[in-house]
């Protein structure tokens, strides 16, 4: 008897749950995640350019088709240049904050492309990256050694020849392109630089990050102290005998492993 009497007000008990609350489940399932649409292209880009900056992308070869007018707008706006002044403050923060001994030895090493000079109008003939690169193509825009520079990058290496830095620039041009090279930084503003360093015949197939991390270690076995070091590309700044502190500044065109 007890237990129909139990069972009867376990009915009672069910039936008198709100229709609205009976319908749901304690245990709640999460939902299908998010997938971006076709309408989220700019956050798609968006994210997509934060994680090839953060290199948390690896090795890519061409920006995705649906973000080539993203990277346009990106290269041609108001952010690339606020990015690229951000970069070159905190940069010359560090630097005044260095010690530096007066022996001629403090060092700071610079890549040219996108980084000291900028290759935006030939990029803007090629689809800001969505074509393939063409060595050729390319070798005839610098022969015409009419790259700008970026202009937080040239006042941030006039400010650090001020500090007394000696500054080095190591580029993945090769040796045939020393005066076209030597030529457009003079052009661009870029002087009293300590050396201008490119890849020589034994340097050609040698990955970048390998070929710039021996240079770099030449340099330290040499004396010098690379305190800085700025670069467009990861390439640029990771390997081997680093520098003290990198800064790597923004480029979503193109990919140098």
């Amino acid at each position: 008897m007890a237990s129909v009497h139990h069972r009867l007000l376990l009915l009672i008990t069910l039936l008198a749950i709100p229709a609205s609350l009976s319908s749901q489940s304690v245990i709640q399932m999460p939902r299908k995640r998010h997938r971006f649409a076709a309408s989220d292209d700019s956050l798609y880009c968006d994210s997509w350019r934060f994680s090839i900056e953060t290199n948390d992308a690896g090795t890519w070869s061409n920006i995705p088709s649906r973000c080539v007018r993203f990277v346009q707008d990106y290269m041609t706006g108001d952010r690339y240049p606020s990015d690229l002044a951000s970069v070159a403050d905190y940069s010359l923060s560090f630097a005044k904050g260095v010690t530096m001994c007066g022996d001629g030895k403090d060092a700071w090493v610079f890549d040219i492309d996108e980084t000291l000079l900028s290759n935006l109008a030939y990029y803007q003939a090629h689809g800001f990256g969505s074509e393939t690169f063409n060595e050729a193509f390319f070798d005839e825009w610098v022969d015409l050694a009419e790259a700008p520079a970026l202009p937080a990058s040239l006042n941030l290496y006039k400010e650090l020849e001020q500090l007394g830095f000696k500054m080095f620039l190591l580029t993945g041009r090769s040796e045939h392109q020393r005066n076209a090279t030597a030529r457009n930084l003079l052009y661009a503003g870029y002087n009293n630089w300590e050396r201008l360093l490119l890849r020589g015949p034994s340097d050609q197939g040698t990955p970048a990050t390998v070929y710039k991390s021996q240079k770099r270690s030449d340099l330290i076995n040499e004396g010098y102290r690379i305190h800085g070091s700025s670069g467009d590309q990861w390439s640029d700044l990771i390997g081997f005998a680093i520098a003290q502190r990198s800064f790597k500044l923004p480029n979503p065109m193109y990919y140098i492993a």
